[in-house]
């Protein structure tokens, strides 16, 4: 079980079980934007994952199909979900989990947007999408 919180512990999160996928760092605009560099994340079921604090996770639908969580008290970045009716998966902030995790990095997206102040060399695969 992952364990985590938002800076100001107002958010906690537990995942349970081990993470049946690996994290992914993504460098678009909107996830630049969001989180102030690229977002790493993980893909949890979202019936795996447990939230305490919810009142303070504000939503913020950044197109039509997806919606980014925050906490509001904090500012934290917490989520990347689909709006997809019946998608049973949801992207949660690595930076939120305590240590340690047992993951590793898979895969960079979206490398044609990075920001250019930082480059890529640790040897995992890139992407220009997905």
């Amino acid at each position: 079980m992952l364990k985590g919180s938002c800076l100001c512990g107002g958010v906690t999160i537990q995942v349970e079980g081990k993470l049946e996928h690996q994290p992914e760092a993504c460098h678009c605009v909107q996830c630049r934007k969001q989180s102030g560099n690229f977002l790493t994340a993980v893909n949890v079921r979202k019936n795996r994952l447990m939230v305490q604090g919810e009142d303070l996770v504000g939503w913020y639908r950044s197109s039509g199909k997806v919606e980014r969580g925050f906490c509001s008290k904090c500012g934290s970045t917490l989520f990347w979900a689909p709006n997809t009716e019946g998608y049973e998966w949801i992207a949660v902030a690595m930076g939120l989990f305590d240590l340690p995790t047992g993951a590793r990095l898979k895969k960079h997206t979206f490398v044609g947007q990075k920001g250019d102040y930082y480059d890529i060399d640790d040897g995992v695969p890139q992407s220009e999408s997905f």
